[in-house]
């Protein structure tokens, strides 16, 4: 009588070597290295994107610190060879600088207010009221955002002309009192306060003034300060409409008298004074922006989600 063959025992699951290339639960060791230069890739594209952005603005600010025969020098010195504050104190003996610094800060100031007042109660309006062609008005006030300034500037300055206003600060102020990028930001905003809100301060005999005030108005915090900073931007900056409007120098805003000043030093090869005068009138806007910051990020990513 013959013996069954041997049974082959298969090895314990732990004595089994693992297949290269095919333990889908293994750690992959390329990822770590992977990400590695990926995030070096990241920082220096970002290193290059702030370097090519804040070049310009390190420019300006050398620029203002080197005399007149430095400034002009070839090649260009990127560091002064003798810092010097000169042409900060030509910027204001050559032309009346102060005096526009106040002018460009009362003109976008009191706009910035009336464009603050009429964008939230217009937003008000075409977010929390139903009345016929609603829908229409607002698209149409928001097409006019898509005009180029040159094509109302001809009508504007005849309707202001005929109005008395010309050469005067309400003169400058007047076309731009209502925004429409302004109605249309705070019409956003307001259309995600609650209905319900609304009608319980309605039922408690508030007015519309009172809750549009005391109610709906506190919640719009990033969204009056977003508007706030674009609108005392564009209205610092605005160059066309006072050229057109204003005749008196000493109604100038700041960007107006910047443009004389640059007439005066073209010819005498005092552009440093230029620059002086560039990087002083960029402050305030830069220390508006850098005061409300987070707020205005925060409105900017609100905006965005919707």
């Amino acid at each position: 009588m013959s013996l069954p063959p041997p049974v082959s025992v298969p090895p314990p699951v732990d004595d089994v070597a693992p297949v290269v290339g095919t333990d889908r639960n293994a750690p992959d060791r390329r990822r770590p290295r992977r990400s590695r230069w990926r995030r070096l890739a990241l920082y220096a594209v970002l290193v290059a994107v702030a370097v090519i952005q804040f070049a310009p603005l390190y420019w300006l600010i050398i620029s203002t610190l080197k005399t007149p025969q430095e400034f002009a020098s070839i090649p260009p010195t990127w560091f002064p060879e003798a810092p010097t504050l000169e042409a900060y104190a030509r910027v204001f003996q050559d032309v009346p600088f102060g005096r526009s610094i106040l002018n460009s800060i009362f003109i976008a100031g009191v706009s910035s207010l009336a464009v603050l007042v009429t964008s939230t109660m217009a937003g008000y309006v075409f977010a929390k009221y139903r009345f016929p062609g609603r829908d229409a008005i607002f698209w149409g006030v928001v097409a006019t955002m898509f005009l180029p300034p040159i094509v109302t500037l001809v009508p504007l300055y005849h309707v202001v002309s005929s109005l008395g206003l010309s050469d005067s600060y309400l003169g400058v102020m007047l076309p731009w009192l209502v925004n429409a990028f302004g109605i249309f930001l705070m019409r956003q905003f307001i259309a995600d306060v609650p209905d319900e809100l609304i009608d319980a301060a309605r039922i408690d005999g508030a007015s519309e003034l009172r809750i549009l005030v005391q109610v709906v108005a506190p919640l719009l915090r990033p969204a009056t300060i977003t508007l706030l900073v674009f609108t005392i931007v564009y209205y610092w900056n605005n160059f066309l409409w006072p050229l057109s409007i204003l005749q008196s120098e000493a109604k100038y805003p700041v960007v107006l008298t910047l443009s004389r000043l640059l007439s005066y030093t073209m010819g005498v090869g005092y552009q440093n004074v230029v620059m002086a005068g560039a990087l002083v009138a960029s402050l305030p806007t830069l220390l508006i922006f850098l005061l409300a910051q987070r707020v205005f990020v925060q409105g900017i990513a609100r905006t965005g989600v919707k």
